[in-house]
């Protein structure tokens, strides 16, 4: 089971800068290199400062001249903001200024404030059917002279300029949770992305049950490679634990307010949370954010990603965002490198 890093931008502080956060962020991924991370994970969001991300190859291409070896992925770009052309053209760049790194996550997106205010309308069950129509779109325009009639997108022949630098284009990946998800991945070639947020080891298994049911439907298509993305921190202490766990609590109840695209917005920063309002999200309370996510010092946490690689995932990606400070970030990535690494080389 290889390692990631899943980072992005977040300010929590207005008095924070971007240009530091966007240093800090380099920081992170280039220590992941040296670690011998398998890939770092940059993804796509837009007008808030919970998650700053508005293009990610962006940063990819600034993070291809800051490292040399670790792969550098979308995870995950918004199929319904993208053009096939656009999308195809900008992913081959980059894949040609990563000379070659670049891996493709593919996604519908989840908040309907993005939704709202790039695509009103927007559904998610839209937005997943104008995913299903890109993925195979982008081949097409990188194979060249492809003209495309669809339900979301029509255009005369094409080719894809430039073309990617990777043999074939670069790895495709698509973020799934519903069984349909994980079928159409599949069939479609493209490796998978899972989460299971906040729901617990638990739901880490059945995501696996669901990628093995879809592969086990289709003997004639080469098993893809499936990555599990889940918030890890570890601490040196009981205490340290438990305190991570409160902080994590209060990060997904913040993330819970933006899902629930409710709360007043200013300044790309949501209203603050009260207590009571954290009360209010029981299903994030410290406890349960203890025992589902990886928190914990280093034997319970080796312990945890152990149970990961006996159920099959190829790869583990440490989801670095939290609302902490970057020192303590970069404190729990460095314990992770150190203590946890060595049990799975």
């Amino acid at each position: 089971m290889k390692f990631s890093l899943f980072v992005h931008m977040e300010r929590t502080d207005p008095a924070k800068s971007h240009a530091d956060l966007f240093h800090e962020l380099t920081e992170l991924v280039q220590i992941a290199e040296a670690a011998g991370f398998e890939a770092a994970w940059i993804g796509e969001h837009h007008g808030m400062e919970f998650t700053i991300a508005p293009n990610p190859f962006i940063n990819i291409a600034y993070l291809a001249a800051k490292t040399s070896r670790i792969r550098l992925g979308t995870g995950t770009v918004i199929a319904p903001f993208w053009h096939p052309i656009k999308l195809a053209g900008e992913a081959a760049l980059t894949d040609i200024a990563t000379g070659g790194r670049l891996d493709l996550g593919i996604a519908r997106g989840a908040y309907s404030f993005e939704y709202e205010r790039l695509m009103p309308g927007l559904d998610a069950w839209t937005a997943g059917q104008r995913l299903r129509e890109l993925v195979p779109t982008l081949r097409r325009l990188w194979d060249g002279d492809y003209a495309h009639q669809g339900e979301f997108w029509s255009f005369p022949a094409t080719t894809s300029a430039p073309k990617p630098m990777q043999a074939g284009h670069p790895p495709l990946w698509v973020a799934a949770r519903d069984p349909n998800s994980h079928d159409f991945a599949v069939v479609n070639g493209c490796n998978v992305q899972v989460t299971p947020l906040a729901s617990g080891d638990g739901e880490v298994a059945s995501l696996m049950e669901r990628f093995n049911t879809a592969c086990a439907a289709h003997p004639e298509t080469p098993r893809p490679k499936i990555m599990l993305l889940q918030h890890t921190f570890v601490a040196d202490s009981a205490a340290e634990a438990d305190r991570l766990a409160d902080e994590l609590s209060a990060f997904y109840c913040t993330f819970g307010a933006w899902f629930k695209n409710q709360r007043p917005i200013r300044q790309g920063f949501i209203e603050p949370l009260t207590a009571q309002d954290r009360a209010e999200m029981p299903m994030y309370a410290p406890d349960l954010i203890r025992r589902n996510l990886v928190i914990g010092q280093p034997d319970e946490v080796i312990a945890r990603l152990s149970g990961y690689k006996a159920l099959g995932y190829d790869q583990y990606s440490l989801w670095i965002d939290s609302g902490l400070s970057h020192e303590r970030k970069k404190k729990s990535l460095e314990l992770f490198i150190r203590n946890v690494m060595p049990a799975f080389a």
